[in-house]
């Protein structure tokens, strides 16, 4: 709330990302049915994202991938 938020972005704790992105998973969310599909990931800097999306990739999601810099990068192209 302080820096505002990304529009369209489904926000998904770090916590459950496995369970909820997962196709495989009974407990995905609705637009977790394709492998193939592709997600980038975004936390405050950079730096979880990127290790989710490694860890997703070891899933199996083959194309996800983060935002280098994160939401802060993302934000400062906004100004």
């Amino acid at each position: 709330q302080r820096d505002g938020d990304l529009p369209g972005a489904i926000v998904v704790d770090r916590n459950v990302l496995e369970w909820r992105l997962d196709p495989t998973s009974p407990y995905r969310l609705p637009l977790a049915t394709d492998a193939a599909a592709r997600l980038i990931l975004v936390c405050n800097e950079g730096y979880s994202s990127s290790l989710a999306a490694a860890t997703l990739q070891e899933l199996g999601l083959r194309f996800a991938t983060d935002l280098v810099g994160g939401f802060q990068a993302w934000r400062a192209l906004q100004d």
